[in-house]
């Protein structure tokens, strides 16, 4: 078997643990989460058009862009059998990438999920790379592995002969002996799928460069057809020199691996209670935010509205069982191993519901979220 070749055998599916590639354990072969596309924290499904910047999407994945407005990412349930969900993008105009346009979907594989593969070192492991493919439109399409740094890459391609179709792409990979790959908990390898490219990130196809490449030159450009779609899902990353059948884990397992990076808290269709807090000098309040996994670094901490959130006074020397919103800047206490310190510097509506020292019971209201991210 060549490397670097789209193999035409039939993948399959299977149940963790079964039918597994060489060097695999029992379980958790795939590197990729949720390559099945079934967690989306953030949208649930609705349209995520991008922009300049990276856009998180459907969990773990992130979709930039060169120029804005160009596709847009969506979960959805048309996936083929034995999946319930994949990644949609829509081309939104017919734009032709050239120089150093780039139009691509990301994810980044933290750096200890991959330390044993041994990447820039003389005993780097051959991976197989496979996923499942729809759109309207046929001919060359590709993408690539990366380093973080960008300086080491690997474009690969495959073929889509029959238009709205699924169809099984299998690209098998020599493990790079070569370069700097990450094994803590920074980026360690960058899973990129290429919806166009210029020139300047266009490289060979099928072999470790040096130098940034997002994909092989002379691919079909799918931001280049106003309407075009493209579907993936099922996609793995595993150990082997052939696919083996998609490792489904557990929702509540591949969630969980999600919240690693990002987790979301939703308010409710009245109210949703997030815990205890104090309020303290000045008609402020404190609550301790403890995130239900523990993040791959210090994570970032938003929240939708502040003006809109509500506590209720719940018991102390000054509670008198009153309600009020709280306004103003949201500080996390880094300091802090594992819990959060939020601390919600506020103008009280209705001082005269609690003191200082009174415990309040913390709500988020409906429409309303607070974010953990950790994302690489």
């Amino acid at each position: 078997m060549a490397y670097g070749t789209v193999q035409a055998d039939v993948i399959g599916t299977s149940v963790a643990g079964s039918n597994l590639g060489a060097g695999d354990a029992s379980m958790l072969k795939n590197r990729i989460i949720n390559g099945a596309m079934v967690i989306d924290q953030r949208n649930s499904g609705a349209s995520v058009t991008n922009t300049t910047s990276s856009i998180y999407c459907v969990d773990r994945w992130f979709i930039q862009g060169s120029v804005s407005s160009k596709f847009s990412a969506q979960q959805t349930t048309t996936a083929p059998a034995g999946f319930v969900n994949s990644w949609k993008f829509t081309s939104l105009s017919a734009y032709t990438p050239s120089g150093s346009d780039y139009f691509q979907a990301i994810q980044a594989i933290e750096g200890y999920n991959i330390a044993d593969l041994g990447w820039g070192t003389a005993n780097a492991k051959t991976v197989t790379l496979s996923f499942q493919v729809y759109s309207s439109l046929t001919g060359t399409f590709g993408g690539g592995l990366t380093n973080s740094a960008f300086n080491r890459s690997y474009p690969f391609n495959f073929t889509i002969s029959s238009a709205n179709t699924w169809q099984q792409v299998s690209i098998t990979i020599a493990g790079d002996t070569t370069g700097t790959w990450a094994t803590d908990n920074s980026a360690g390898i960058q899973v990129r799928i290429n919806l166009g490219v210029g020139s300047t990130y266009a490289g060979t196809a099928n072999s470790w460069q040096a130098g940034g490449y997002i994909a092989p030159t002379g691919l079909t450009q799918f931001v280049g057809t106003n309407g075009a779609t493209f579907y993936i899902t099922g996609v793995q990353l595993e150990v082997g020199s052939s696919a083996t059948g998609f490792e489904y884990r557990q929702y509540g397992q591949e969630l969980a691996l999600c919240q690693r990076y990002f987790e979301q808290w939703n308010g409710g269709s009245q109210y949703a209670p997030m815990g205890m807090g104090q309020i303290g000098n000045g008609n402020g309040f404190t609550y301790a935010a403890v995130p239900l996994v523990y993040k791959r670094t210090t994570p970032t901490v938003s929240l939708s509205s502040l003006a809109g959130g509500t506590i209720f006074s719940a018991y102390g020397t000054n509670a008198s069982g009153g309600s009020f919103p709280w306004s103003g800047n949201i500080t996390v206490d880094t300091s802090m191993t594992g819990n959060l310190g939020i601390d919600l510097q506020s103008a009280l509506g209705n001082s005269t519901a609690g003191g200082a020292g009174t415990c309040v019971y913390v709500i988020l209201r409906a429409n309303q979220y607070i974010q953990f991210s950790a994302e690489l």
